[in-house]
């Protein structure tokens, strides 16, 4: 026992969070959505309080995955600087919503379309169609994805990084654009969630997830870069199907 805190009951959170953030670093999403669904389904804690306290392990997690990204050149700063405004703008609307009523309600329905976008992803990565094309739809999707990530409890990954797939963006560059981005998106969630929500949500199940969190961050960049674009989006496609088709049958049983 170190500080008062049970090392025994700590080590759990730590494996969860080094493999969401292994997973979130490679591929551009998952971290919100396994530690979300931990905290909520399995340990009972109200889906406005993990929200916050995922938010705020990813405030850290993404910087460090972020300066990884940076470091392996998988940054396109055009992409960038066109998410990450309408991102945080959304995120800000989310955090606000899940604060004051219940937005679980549309939950089933937006992985019902992002299971069918992990669908088409593995077909085109079976077809082996993944020649790179300038993505048109950006500003309307880092809204969307900042407000549903905030809202859900993790998003923005499977929302932004599927769909600038689908578009035909390079699945490198959209990892490493979408990652890096997602540490403004925290940052400006987790200062919402405390305004409207104070310190109370965070727990020592959050220090856990930190921890593991920030020892897998700075893989993700390097498998981003050397992995190929055919099987990342591959990847890509599996995990949001099975995540997504995952929530789905939980939230109608």
């Amino acid at each position: 026992m170190i500080f008062g805190i049970d090392l025994a009951d700590l080590l759990p959170f730590i494996l969860v969070g080094f493999a969401a953030q292994a997973v979130d670093g490679a591929l551009g999403m998952a971290f919100g959505v396994i530690n979300s669904t931990l905290l909520v389904s399995f340990l009972g804690v109200p889906p406005a309080n993990a929200s916050a306290m995922v938010h705020a392990v990813e405030t850290f997690t993404t910087a460090a995955s972020g300066a990884s990204h940076t470091l392996h050149r998988n940054v396109n700063w055009k992409l960038f600087r066109r998410l990450v405004i309408p991102g945080v703008i959304g995120g800000v609307l989310g955090a606000y919503v899940l604060s004051s009523i219940d937005a679980s309600v549309a939950k089933p329905f937006v992985m019902t379309y992002l299971a069918a976008i992990g669908v088409y992803l593995l077909y085109r990565a079976w077809r082996g169609s993944v020649e790179p094309r300038e993505p048109k739809i950006i500003e309307p999707l880092g809204l969307a994805g900042g407000f549903l990530d905030a809202a859900g409890g993790g998003g923005w990954g499977p929302v932004v990084t599927s769909n600038l797939l689908v578009q035909g963006a390079s699945p490198r560059e959209t990892i490493g654009t979408v990652n890096t981005a997602e540490f403004f998106l925290t940052a400006t969630i987790s200062a919402t969630f405390i305004a409207t929500l104070g310190w109370a949500a965070f727990t020592f199940q959050t220090l856990g997830i930190l921890i593991g969190g920030l020892i897998a961050a700075p893989t993700g960049g390097w498998l981003a870069k050397h992995v190929p674009a055919r099987p990342l989006m591959g990847m890509v496609g599996g995990l949001l199907t099975v995540t997504s088709a995952y929530t789905i049958w939980n939230a109608l049983h």
